[in-house]
């Protein structure tokens, strides 16, 4: 990370007594419970009865397209929005209709809105000196916080002398020194480059560890949700589509566009013919457990991950595996690995992904035009309904995230 290359420093056994001391005096616990809250600008709905429990300590992250519902959601729990309907609690009290000053909550923005005048412990302290908390204790609390973001040598510096990271970190030890039970982050991380941000994330993760209170982060960034959440709640149009941790939400998916948003997959459109088959519309039956959650005859969709994918040239792939055949269609390298769309009907491709082992098995891969049998095993392939309001106009919807199996 620029600046600061180094994760912040562990604190000793002494300084996390300390900490927890802070916490237990201050803070308390911090649990989020939404119950049936609507919030409607004029005839627009933005977020339709939603039920959510978000556990004391937990780092729970909305994640979703723009104007999913996610950072108006999280405006109501911070107070700068009001829900027309319902209840938001902290902590068991119902704080619907208290201001955000009032609410036991910190929220950091991906602008930093520091002061630019002020050196970063007083930029730090701000909140507190306003609180009238006294000077020494202003200065302990301010210290610990800029050790544990890492910046405690540069305590004296300005804003404008500092990297966006590293300004970034002395928003997030603002917000923290206050000791909230509960801290909102509202894509805090947008406005910096990718070196940055994965940086971050680790960051992010271990200080919330660290604090151990409950952290409420929004973001459109499906990697950062899946490196630092605990619980992940991906939202479509003012609803929760599924709310589950991290490794289900991408290995099992319950909607399409679920299996769309997280990461890169293949839906292949079927039909349920037994309690126990399906029957893909371009390839054959196969026979899944799943099949039961769904009616015979009712339509479902086959999720396969492109890393989950083997393929073989025609005739020579293991026929004992479901499968469908193609023709490959173009072979993208990626650097770790190699990405091929294969053509199985007119008009309609899947995605492959082969990692580059080494380069003989790189070099052995089938080129474009080879004709090719991709397979996968049984227990790599989900069953996942369609969505309910899987409606979002184009720039909204991930479309390159899902490779469609049929017309």
């Amino acid at each position: 990370m620029e600046g600061s290359p180094d994760l912040p420093p562990t604190d000793s056994a002494e300084d996390r007594a300390e900490q927890a001391a802070g916490k237990a005096a201050g803070s308390g616990s911090g649990g989020v419970r939404l119950e049936g809250v609507t919030k409607q600008f004029g005839d627009f709905t933005a977020v339709e009865e939603m039920d959510l429990d978000i556990a004391d300590g937990e780092f729970f992250t909305m994640l979703g397209p723009s104007g999913c519902g996610k950072t108006t959601t999280l405006r109501m729990i911070a107070g700068f929005e009001q829900p027309t309907t319902g209840k938001v609690l902290i902590d068991g009290s119902d704080v619907a209709g208290l201001p955000a000053f009032k609410r036991p909550t910190n929220t950091v923005f991906q602008s930093y809105a520091l002061f630019p005048h002020m050196t970063l412990e007083e930029n730090v302290g701000f909140g507190l000196k306003r609180k009238k908390v006294p000077k020494d204790e202003i200065k302990k609390r301010v210290a610990g916080e800029l050790e544990r973001v890492g910046l405690s040598r540069e305590a004296k510096r300005k804003p404008n002398q500092l990297s966006g990271g590293q300004q970034q970190r002395v928003a997030l030890a603002r917000a923290l020194v206050n000791l909230p039970k509960v801290l909102l982050l509202d894509e805090p991380l947008g406005a910096l480059d990718l070196k940055l941000r994965k940086g971050l994330q680790v960051q992010l993760k271990q200080i919330q560890r660290d604090v151990g209170i409950t952290f409420v982060y929004v973001t459109h960034d499906q990697e950062e949700a899946l490196t630092m959440s605990d619980r992940i709640a991906v939202m479509n149009e003012g609803r929760i589509e599924q709310c589950d941790d991290p490794e289900s939400v991408y290995e099992r998916p319950s909607t399409t566009f679920v299996a769309g948003f997280i990461g890169v997959s293949n839906l292949l459109p079927a039909v349920a013919s037994s309690s126990s088959e399906i029957k893909l519309d371009t390839g054959p039956a196969i026979a899944t457990p799943e099949a039961s959650r769904f009616g015979t005859g009712e339509r479902c969709f086959a999720v396969v991950r492109p890393e989950k994918l083997e393929i073989d040239l025609e005739g020579r792939g293991d026929t004992s595996k479901p499968g469908v055949d193609g023709v490959v269609e173009t072979s993208l390298y990626l650097g770790t690995a190699t990405q091929m769309a294969v053509r199985v009907a007119e008009g309609v491709s899947m995605t492959v992904l082969c990692p580059n082992v080494s380069d003989e098995e790189r070099q052995s891969l089938p080129g474009a035009g080879a004709r090719v049998r991709i397979s996968w095993l049984p227990e790599h392939m989900h069953l996942v309904a369609e969505s309910a309001g899987n409606k979002a106009t184009a720039d909204e919807t991930p479309t390159d995230n899902v490779t469609q199996g049929v017309n």
